[in-house]
């Protein structure tokens, strides 16, 4: 049975959302002990933890020189990588995820634009025209990593697709909190260094042309130009990993790219030197997107290293007793714990109903409205861009009483979430569902649908969930990952299983014929009893195995002979093989369900989960028609 990682090349899709999630979830725990390891600092050894990240340190290259203390080189230098990689996962679902269709842009950006511009107004309401006015934008934005850790505790067990709409919507609070840094927040601008940084930028767009042997040292070159000139010009450089990000395109790897580079290694088999393993490793390397390749690199490293540093350099405030009395009635405080634990709630639920009922439902959540309500809550967890904003806003005491508020509000809404989902949880089942799902339909991956008439099917035909299959009878992967197929089967019996054939013949050199010969026993009523035959036999799939397979079987060996000697059946072949590259699947095994491709684990508890939630939303949607169809018929 196949273990719990990815067994195929589907899996290094760009930056799987699965992968993504994991991994804003495990470094959640590393961000909050950071923040306590810097609490702990600035109260034990308050004159140290100041003076160690205020030590300068500059850097000079030739005849350009850069002097920062250690905090603002965490803060404008290496939270411009975490920016980029926001940036990367934001073009990733623009490109490849559900934003690919436009109009699904319209509802995380309206959520994402209110959920900063309530909090903004409430914390004005409170500030207004007194000394923490100037400090509106950290009240503002999510933390995301943080934000997403906290989901995955207080929301145990939620679908992906929640996640998924969550993201979406950080992702828009992002860009817009950056935006806001480079105009609100930034020193008196110099236009011949901002002028330096555009042009530099223009070339990051025009290294898109580049081949990948060139692209990266010049994409890297204009990146560190763009940051440069965007610290001489006065406005805070982590904007430049944002665009970067933005500019980056994300694609899955294509079948012919993956072809070409396994030529490349089986000649670097063939003659190991060092040019062709230079060679193979370029081929291999171009088959991702920048976007991917970029994620795979740095998205730990940010998540695990750079915000956790940033956690470590600003989180510190020295706590006493004057200012804890001082914080609770302080303007700033206040301001900010309301802004983030009413305002963003409020603005992402209230947002959502809005556009849904302008658009009388063809604009709605992918998500229950419990789900959006608990996003809304999610979202008021922030941290990393408020007190960047606040470091750059206030200083002395004004500084600490938001440092609090920051910590207090994220503190308030990870309750708040819980809170939520707890009675969101408490709900019967076919509510919860409905609240936690909603009713939205989703995008399909699969491309055509599945046809009875053609497809080779097991299962009944009003089965709720429909699972595809994409393998290849000579791939071990799909060999290993059968007797999981099998289970999935005989412990559901709502499930339709399908196979369609992806020969890999570039590894895999008798899976095409294997596929040809499976539809030779299929014309004789014979696919199924062929199909385990080869995948249990993989061994042998040669023309005289596959002849021997057919006597196996009882069927007519002569015809079975003539149509495998004739290619009777490759054409059929070539229309499963186009159907997944139209599916953007590329490896094998990859499952489909319910028309959603499937590029995570492979193991029978994890496909069986997706599987439940295929279900679950299957039912939510009937529950839905049903009052319409009762209604209907009572007229």
């Amino acid at each position: 049975m196949a273990g719990t990682g990815r067994m195929s090349t589907a899996g290094v899709t760009a930056g799987s959302l699965r992968a993504f999630l994991r991994t804003e979830s495990g470094s959640a725990g590393v961000l909050v002990a950071a923040i306590a390891v810097a609490l702990v600092w600035a109260n034990l050894l308050p004159a140290a933890y100041e003076g160690f990240w205020t030590l300068s340190v500059p850097v000079r290259i030739g005849p350009l020189a850069v002097e920062l203390d250690l905090r603002e080189w965490v803060n404008s230098g290496l939270m411009t990588l975490f920016f980029l990689v926001v940036g990367l996962e934001a073009r990733r679902e623009i490109d490849l995820g559900d934003l690919r269709e436009r109009r699904r842009l319209i509802l995380p950006v309206a959520a994402g634009v209110a959920g900063m511009a309530v909090p903004v107004l409430l914390y004005l309401a409170i500030n207004g025209g007194g000394p923490g006015a100037h400090g509106w934008g950290a009240a503002m934005s999510t933390d995301t990593a943080l934000a997403l850790g906290v989901l995955t505790v207080v929301g145990r067990g939620v679908p992906d697709r929640i996640r998924t709409f969550v993201l979406t919507v950080f992702v828009v609070d992002d860009i817009v909190a950056l935006v806001v840094i480079a105009l609100a927040y930034s020193t008196r601008i110099d236009p011949a260094a901002f002028a330096v940084a555009a042009v530099a930028y223009l070339g990051v767009l025009a290294s898109r042309r580049l081949d990948e042997r060139h692209r990266t040292p010049v994409l890297a070159l204009l990146t560190l130009t763009v940051w440069g000139a965007l610290l001489a010009a006065g406005i805070d450089p982590v904007v430049a990993g944002l665009a970067v990000g933005l500019a980056t395109s994300a694609y899955l790897p294509r079948r012919g790219a993956l072809e070409a580079a396994t030529t490349l290694v089986r000649l670097f088999r063939e003659q190991p030197t060092p040019e062709l393993a230079r060679t193979a490793t370029t081929g291999l390397t171009a088959t991702l997107s920048a976007n991917a390749r970029l994620q795979h690199g740095l998205h730990r490293a940010t998540r695990y290293l750079v915000v956790p540093l940033f956690a470590l350099a600003n989180a510190g405030i020295a706590i006493d007793v004057p200012l804890l009395a001082g914080a609770l009635t302080a303007p700033i405080t206040i301001g900010i714990v309301v802004a983030y634990v009413i305002g963003k709630p409020v603005a992402v639920f209230g947002t959502s109903w809005l556009v849904t009922r302008m658009s009388r439902g063809t604009v709605r959540p992918p998500v229950g409205w419990a789900a959006v309500l608990g996003s809304g809550t999610v979202a008021g967890v922030g941290f990393t861009v408020s007190l960047l904003i606040a470091d750059l806003a206030f200083t002395g005491t004004e500084l600490d009483e938001a440092k609090l508020g920051v910590l207090l509000a994220a503190a308030g809404a990870a309750l708040l979430s819980l809170v939520v989902y707890r009675l969101t949880g408490a709900l019967p089942a076919a509510a919860r569902t409905r609240a936690l799902l909603g009713t939205a339909r989703q995008l399909t991956d699969l491309v055509p649908g599945v046809d009875t008439a053609r497809d080779h099917v097991r299962g009944p035909a009003d089965a709720a969930v429909t699972v595809v299959e994409y393998g290849d009878f000579e791939c071990p992967w799909t060999g290993m990952i059968a007797p999981t197929a099998r289970d999935l089967l005989a412990g559901n019996s709502d499930i339709r299983y399908v196979w369609r054939h992806l020969p890999l013949p570039d590894v895999h050199p008798h899976a095409q014929l294997a596929a040809e010969a499976a539809e030779a026993a299929g014309a004789q009523g014979a696919f199924w009893p062929m199909h385990d035959l080869l995948l249990a036999d993989q061994g042998h799939l040669h023309i005289e195995s596959l002849v021997d397979h057919a006597h196996r079987l009882g069927l007519d060996v002569e015809r079975f002979r003539d149509d495998l000697l004739g290619r009777r059946f490759a054409a059929r072949v070539i229309q499963d093989v186009e159907s997944a590259d139209l599916s953007g699947v590329s490896g094998t095994p990859t499952f489909v369900v319910n028309g959603h491709r499937h590029d995570g684990p492979q193991d029978l508890a994890t496909l069986n989960a997706v599987i439940g939630t295929a279900r679950d939303h299957v039912a939510a949607l009937h529950s839905a028609v049903r009052p319409v169809l009762v209604a209907a018929g009572a007229h």
